[in-house]
């Protein structure tokens, strides 16, 4: 998922976006557990995207909060 796909989102979105994210890592994390899969990169680009999507959570916040502040 690019960086630009995210900043699209509104914040519910958002944090739809990264709970969806968090439970399918949960399930790859499970598979591979079991042994039922070997998908390293799966589970690389997945922890990357939430990654992403906090990030651009926690600059909305920022400026949320610059934004009150100035007022």
């Amino acid at each position: 998922m690019k960086a630009e796909k995210v900043r699209n989102l509104t914040d519910d979105e958002l944090r739809h976006q990264e709970s969806e994210l968090n439970d399918q890592l949960f399930k790859l994390k499970f598979q591979l557990n079991m042994g039922q899969t070997e998908s390293l990169k799966k589970i690389r680009g997945l922890r990357k995207d939430i990654a992403r999507v906090k990030t651009i959570a926690r600059e909305r916040e920022i400026a949320a909060a610059r934004a009150t502040e100035k007022k």
